[in-house]
C-alpha cells in the first residue's frame, strides 16, 4: 500500500529524485572508472621498469602485510571480545570499553611514537646502553623500521574493527544454544569454539575485512618504515616518475586485492545466515575466572590497551610537554583551523548526501537504486592514494581543457579550478567517507516503520517535509554519530590529503607526517596528539553503542 501511495502522490518528485541518485552514483564511481580506463592502456617504459624490479617487493610486501595483520587482529579481537562478553574477571567492566581506545590512533602516529622510543637513540635503548655499558653493534635489538614492525604497528590500532563487531556477534547471541552446549558436558572453552565462535563468523569476517582494507589503505606507517607497497609505489610513481599510467596501473593491481576482501565479507554473509528461535532474551551467561585464569584474562585484555594505547599515549604526552613552548604557535593554530573546517565541511556535506540517497532509497525501492547507492558506499574499501590517482587524472583534465579554451576564447587562463583547490579534496573525502553516513542513516530509517510515512502523506506533506519534520528528529542521535565519524576519519587521512592538497595548504595530520619524515618525532607530538583527542569521543560512543546492543537491554 505504501508503495503505491509515494508513487501516486508524488510523481514528479520521485521521477527527478532516481536521475538524481543515478547522477550522484556515477560521479562518485569517478575515480574507479578513471583507474580501470588506465589499465586498457599500453604499457610503457615506467611500467615496464616497475614490473622488473619491484612489482614482486610490493606483492610480496602487501601479501605478507595482509597476512601477519590478519593473523594478529584476528587472535586479539575475537580473544578480547569473548573475554570481555561472558567472562568475570578483574577489570572486565573497564576492559569492555577501553578496548577500543587504541582506535583513536592512527596507525602513522603509532608508528612514529614507537619508532622514537625503540630506535637507537631512542629512551629504551639509550637506558640499556647505560646500564650495561654496551656500544654500538654490541648488543643485538629488534629492528622497529621492517615489516614485522608494521605488522605489529597495525595490528595494535585495527583489531579494534574485529572486537567491535565480535563483541556485538556475542553480545547478541542466544543464551539457549550456550546453555544447551554447557549442558552437553561443553568447557566454557568448547562453548567457545564449538558454538559462539561459528555464530559470530559472519560478524568476524567482517571486522576482519575492515582491517585488511585499513592495512592496505595505509601510507604513513608502511611509508615511515621504508617499505616498497602498493601505496607506497603509486605515490614514489605519481610524484617521482609523474606518470599517470604506470601510477594507475599499481592502483588496478591493488583494487583487486581490495575487491578480494569484499567478495569473501560477502560470501560469508551470505552463506552463514543466524536467526533467534526466541523472543526471549536474558542476560548472557557469565563465566566467573579465578586464581591463573582470571590473571590469563586479565593480560589479555591488558596488553593490547597497554601497548596499542597507555604507552604511546603516555610517550606523546611527554614529547608535547618538551616541545609545547615552540611547537604551538600561530601554524600549530591554523593547522588546526584547517583539519577542523576540512573535517566539518567534510561530515556536513556527507551526511546531506547520504540523507538524499537513503530517503530516496526508501522512497523509490527501486533495484537499480539500491545497486547504485551500493556503487557509492563500495568507496570506503578504496585506499587514499587510489582515490587520489582516480581524482587528480580527471580534474587534471577538465582542468586544462578549461584552460586552453578560456585561452583561445579569452586571451587569459584559468587557473587549476579543480585539481589545484579544496574541491579535489573534498570530492575525495566523499569518494571515502560517504559510505559510513550512508550506512547510519539507512540503519536509522530501517528502525522508522513505513506506517509514519502514510500518515504524513495524508497529512498532506511533502517527502522532503516527512525527511525533516518526521526522521531527522527520529534518527538525530544516529545522524549526529555519522557526522562524528566522518569528522575523525577525515581529521585521519592522510593520503588523499598529502597527494590532492593545494600548495601552501597543510592538516594536522600532513604536519605530523611532514616533521617524522624530517626525523622530528617529538616535535610531530603535539599535531599527532590533537589527532588522537579528536578520535576519542567516538571511540567512547561506540564502546556505549555495543555495551547496549544486546535485544532485551
Amino acid at each position: 500500500m505504501s508503495v503505491s501511495l509515494t508513487r501516486v502522490s508524488f510523481p514528479l518528485i520521485l521521477r527527478g529524485w532516481a536521475p538524481g541518485i543515478l547522477l550522484v552514483a556515477l560521479l562518485f564511481s569517478l575515480p574507479i572508472f578513471t583507474i580501470l580506463g588506465f589499465v586498457l592502456q599500453p604499457s610503457n617504459e615506467v611500467w615496464q621498469h616497475l614490473r622488473e624490479t619491484v612489482l614482486a617487493e610490493y606483492l610480496f610486501n602487501s601479501a605478507m602485510l595482509v597476512l601477519g595483520v590478519g593473523s594478529g587482529t584476528l587472535v586479539i579481537g575475537v580473544g578480547c571480545a569473548w573475554l570481555t562478553s561472558v567472562c568475570v574477571f578483574p577489570g572486565k567492566r573497564l576492559f569492555a570499553w577501553a578496548m577500543l581506545l587504541p582506535l583513536a590512533f592512527p596507525a602513522y602516529i603509532i608508528a612514529y611514537t614507537y619508532t622514537g622510543m625503540l630506535d637507537f637513540a631512542g629512551p629504551l635503548q639509550s637506558w640499556l646502553r647505560e646500564l650495561t655499558g654496551w656500544g654500538f653493534r654490541d648488543y643485538y635489538f629488534p629492528e622497529i623500521r621492517s615489516l614485522g614492525g608494521a605488522v605489529i604497528m597495525l595490528s595494535l590500532v585495527l583489531y579494534p574493527y574485529v572486537y567491535l563487531l565480535a563483541r556485538a556477534a556475542f553480545l547478541e547471541q542466544s543464551v539457549c544454544v550456550l546453555e544447551v552446549s554447557r549442558t552437553l558436558g561443553c568447557s566454557i572453552w568448547a562453548s567457545f569454539l564449538r558454538v559462539a565462535l561459528p555464530l559470530a563468523r559472519p560478524a568476524i569476517v567482517a571486522g576482519l575485512s575492515l582491517a585488511l582494507m585499513e592495512t592496505l589503505a595505509d601510507y604513513g606507517t608502511v611509508s615511515f618504515f621504508g617499505l616498497g607497497v602498493f601505496t607506497t609505489g603509486i605515490f614514489r610513481t605519481w610524484f617521482g616518475f609523474g606518470d599517470a599510467v604506470a601510477a594507475a596501473k599499481l592502483a588496478s593491481i591493488l583494487l583487486l586485492f581490495v575487491f578480494a576482501l569484499i567478495i569473501i565479507e560477502r560470501g560469508s554473509r551470505r552463506r552463514a545466515q543466524y536467526h533467534h528461535a526466541t523472543n526471549r532474551y536474558q542476560r548472557l551467561p557469565q563465566y566467573r575466572l579465578r586464581g591463573w585464569r582470571a590473571l590469563l584474562a586479565f593480560t589479555a585484555c591488558f596488553l593490547p590497551l597497554l601497548f596499542g594505547f597507555l604507552l604511546p599515549g603516555a610517550q606523546l604526552c611527554l614529547w608535547a610537554l618538551e616541545t609545547y613552548p615552540y611547537m604551538l604557535d600561530e601554524t600549530f593554530f591554523t593547522l588546526t583551523w584547517h583539519s577542523i573546517v576540512l573535517a566539518l565541511g567534510a561530515s556536513v556535506l556527507a551526511v546531506l548526501l547520504a540523507l538524499f540517497l537513503g530517503y530516496g532509497k526508501r522512497l523509490l525501492r527501486s533495484k537499480t537504486v539500491t545497486a547504485a547507492i551500493r556503487v557509492v558506499a563500495s568507496g570506503y574499501a578504496l585506499p587514499g592514494t587510489v582515490v587520489a590517482v582516480g581524482v587528480i587524472i580527471p580534474f587534471a583534465w577538465f582542468d586544462n581543457q578549461l584552460d586552453s579554451w578560456m585561452r583561445v576564447t579569452f586571451g587569459y587562463s584559468s587557473g587549476l579550478l579543480l585539481s589545484g583547490s579544496l574541491v579535489a579534496v573534498m570530492f575525495a573525502y566523499m569518494v571515502r567517507f560517504l559510505a559510513i553516513s550512508i550506512q547510519s542513516v539507512e540503519s536509522g530509517l530501517g528502525n522508522i516503520k513505513h506506517s509514519m510515512d502514510d500518515a504524513a502523506r495524508s497529512l498532506s506533506c511533502k517527502p522532503a517535509q516527512i525527511l525533516l519534520r518526521v526522521h531527522l528528529p527520529i534518527m538525530r542521535g544516529t545522524v549526529l554519530t555519522a557526522m562524528l565519524i566522518v569528522f575523525v576519519d577525515v581529521m585521519k587521512e592522510l593520503p588523499a590529503t598529502l597527494i590532492l592538497r593545494p600548495f601552501d595548504f597543510n592538516t594536522l595530520a600532513v604536519r605530523a607526517y611532514e616533521l617524522a619524515a624530517d626525523e622530528r618525532l617529538a616535535d610531530s607530538s603535539t599535531a599527532a596528539l590533537m589527532i588522537v583527542a579528536v578520535g576519542l569521543l567516538p571511540v567512547i560512543l561506540l564502546s556505549h553503542s555495543i555495551s547496549v546492543s544486546r535485544a532485551g537491554t
